[in-house]
């Protein structure tokens, strides 16, 4: 058999395994991305994110090879220490992301925006984490409204986020719209090996809560009722984002010396609960 059907072959037993395990908890996998293609993430499940996005971060986001790949069958981002050119660049435009003209650091940040949206279901991620001050790893949703809408009307579903500032610490948050402003649920778990060894993140969804889980064990949960009645967030599609920040309005400085660091991704599987 050649190698190519072969792998082939491994792949689609593995996906049958997965399938028939989660259906025995009363699950179906409707969505996977296992990253067994070398070369960039597969076009189909994912866009890139360029240049400065969010929370006063200090890389520039690339779609390079050099900050994003596949390869030996994980998903790597990878965050580098270098002078980057700000594309967007202008000094008359009150916000940093345009009057910053250049960064001292580049990752990546790839989402499934208009590619993949779904509501309720169960989300796991495989993924082994970069470690040192400044890094903010994150793999997390944002309601499919986002970009219609005032943040955090759409909703935000944190299924992981860590900072190198607290090396054992691995954060699990929902944000939503309150009365008087931004309101967050959240919790997080202590796990001494998040940097040697691979984990698996999830969030169980479904129309009454939201659980937060490391290796299958949940550690946070959170009732969708909180976010009220009408137009709540938590009612309506996400899609998912995974990245590598730096710095910014949480992480802290970076420390220039630990670089570059990796943000390793086995697979992402998204599960439908099977109608009774």
């Amino acid at each position: 058999m050649p190698k190519s059907s072969l792998l082939f072959f491994i792949v689609l037993i593995q996906i049958s395994f997965l399938s028939f395990s989660a259906k025995s908890q009363g699950f179906k996998i409707i969505w996977a991305d296992e990253f067994n293609s070398e070369g960039k993430p597969s076009s189909q499940n994912w866009n890139y994110e360029t240049g400065f996005i969010r929370n006063l971060e200090e890389q520039i986001y690339t779609k390079r090879k050099k900050n994003i790949r596949v390869n030996k069958g994980n998903l790597e981002i990878i965050a580098l220490r270098e002078k980057y050119r700000n594309r967007k660049y202008d000094l008359n435009i009150k916000n940093y992301r345009i009057n910053t003209p250049y960064a001292e650091y580049t990752s990546a940040s790839i989402n499934t925006k208009d590619k993949f949206e779904f509501k309720y279901g169960r989300v796991e991620v495989r993924a082994k984490l970069p470690k040192g001050l400044g890094v903010w790893p994150a793999i997390w949703m944002l309601g499919a409204n986002f970009d219609e809408i005032d943040y955090p009307k759409a909703g935000e579903i944190d299924i992981m986020e860590h900072v190198g500032k607290e090396p054992d610490k691995i954060h699990a948050t929902v944000h939503y719209s309150g009365s008087k402003g931004i309101k967050s649920d959240g919790g997080t778990q202590t796990i001494s090996d998040l940097s040697k060894d691979f984990h698996v993140y999830s969030v169980s969804w479904s129309p009454e809560k939201i659980e937060f889980l490391i290796d299958n064990a949940v550690f946070h949960s959170f009732n969708i009722e909180e976010a009220g009645k009408e137009n709540n967030p938590f009612r309506k599609p996400f899609y998912l984002i995974i990245n590598l920040a730096l710095g910014g309005n949480w992480a802290g400085k970076p420390n220039p010396d630990i670089f570059p660091q990796k943000f390793l991704i086995d697979y992402v599987r998204v599960y439908k609960k099977l109608e009774k």
